[in-house]
């Protein structure tokens, strides 16, 4: 018999924040091994080009306008993804926001609008999907995958994002602790930290010519910028039974950035 452990005919994926970026390169992946994939992304032209992307894959697709900071949205979100596939074994939490600027002129309610979208909706996620996913171990279907797009800013200095980088080094803590305390319903957490990649988030940066010269050309090994297709594999191990003994990791993908 083959060994076929990425198959994922039958699961059901939900990505957030998947309608462009990391969260499309994922859901790409996703989609092109079997499974039935769920989007969440605000932007409706987005949400189009992602849904007929993901259509060509020849598998199911439900694509979702869920604005992730109003906790209700989520909660109706994944409820929407229950009724229409009946089950989530998979779930990213990959939606999220920059809003650097210099510490001392950070206000209150920038700060809240970062920890909202990066911090509190990957609280309300993660509660819906491990809801669904330890009541269906106890009905004797154990087994599940979360999975948080952290960043290599959680774990070296983020002059001007502390914000963001404070939020990304949360969801790490956040990610081991459910690691423990879900193993025994079969359920997995781990993280993913991105470094230089190139999305809506990092435009300005892909094109400064000083920037690509000192940072990508210089200190990311492969000398390119990340792309969304590169996170589909990592998803495909996450979501699949290749990785049902792999949690409370960090996965750094950031073409050598990070150790050179």
């Amino acid at each position: 018999m083959a060994y076929k452990p990425f198959d994922l005919t039958g699961k059901v994926a939900l990505v957030t924040g998947g309608n462009g970026g990391i969260g499309l390169g994922m859901a790409e992946g996703l989609a092109a091994a079997g499974a039935k994939v769920a989007v969440w992304g605000l932007n409706p032209e987005k949400n189009a080009r992602a849904e007929a992307t993901l259509k060509g894959y020849g598998g199911d697709v439900l694509v979702q306008r869920v604005d992730v900071s109003d906790e209700s949205q989520i909660v109706d979100g994944v409820a929407e993804v229950l009724k229409t596939f009946g089950r989530l074994d998979f779930t990213a939490a990959n939606a999220g926001i920059g809003g650097g600027a210099p510490f001392d002129e950070m206000t209150t309610e920038r700060w809240r609008r970062v920890t909202t979208v990066n911090l509190d909706a990957v609280f309300w996620t993660f509660r819906e999907a491990v809801r669904h996913m330890k009541s269906r171990a106890e009905a004797g279907d154990p087994g599940g995958s979360l999975v948080v797009t952290s960043s290599t800013s959680a774990i070296h200095g983020a002059p001007r994002n502390e914000a963001y980088a404070s939020t990304k080094s949360g969801v790490l803590a956040m990610v081991r602790g459910l690691a423990v305390e879900y193993a025994r319903f079969g359920i997995r957490a781990n993280s993913i930290l991105p470094g230089w990649i190139a999305t809506d988030m990092t435009e300005g940066a892909q094109h400064n010519d000083k920037f690509n010269e000192r940072v990508i050309l210089q200190r990311v090994p492969f000398r390119r910028w990340g792309e969304g297709e590169d996170f589909a594999g990592i998803a495909v191990y996450l979501a699949s039974d290749a990785s049902k003994f792999h949690t409370g990791d960090s996965f750094v993908i950031d073409g050598g950035y990070t150790i050179f």
